[in-house]
């Protein structure tokens, strides 16, 4: 059974830092695209970016630089560091795959505030 699990989120002032970690069972990260997603309040999902099974690290045009995902394929875990948080990233983060065809976690909630 595949599932993904996120921690990591809480509530930041604007410019601030939140480090997101997606621990997957069920499945290798290693041999499979697992992306991160964002989803804010009355909004619809939007992919965040990913890894390919090749290791290459991609990101949606709205993340600017400020964030940074990474995989440890020994943990089999996602990680998404977000730094210069502002209030238009407040939602809720998940990791899953690129086909969206597993079960979704409860995902962390990231709130930006000041």
């Amino acid at each position: 059974q595949v599932q993904f699990v996120e921690v990591g989120g809480g509530l930041v002032q604007p410019g601030g830092s939140l480090r997101l970690y997606c621990t997957v069972s069920g499945l290798s990260v290693k041999d499979n695209e697992i992306a991160w997603y964002r989803q804010a309040p009355g909004k619809q999902r939007d992919r965040v970016g990913g890894v390919r099974v090749n290791g290459e690290i991609y990101y949606s045009d709205f993340v600017e630089g400020r964030f940074t995902i990474s995989r440890s394929n020994v943990k089999n875990t996602m990680f998404l560091q977000l730094d210069n948080l502002q209030p238009d990233d407040t939602g809720v983060y998940f990791c899953n795959g690129v086909t969206e065809t597993w079960p979704w976690g409860q995902g962390a909630w990231v709130s930006v505030s000041s």
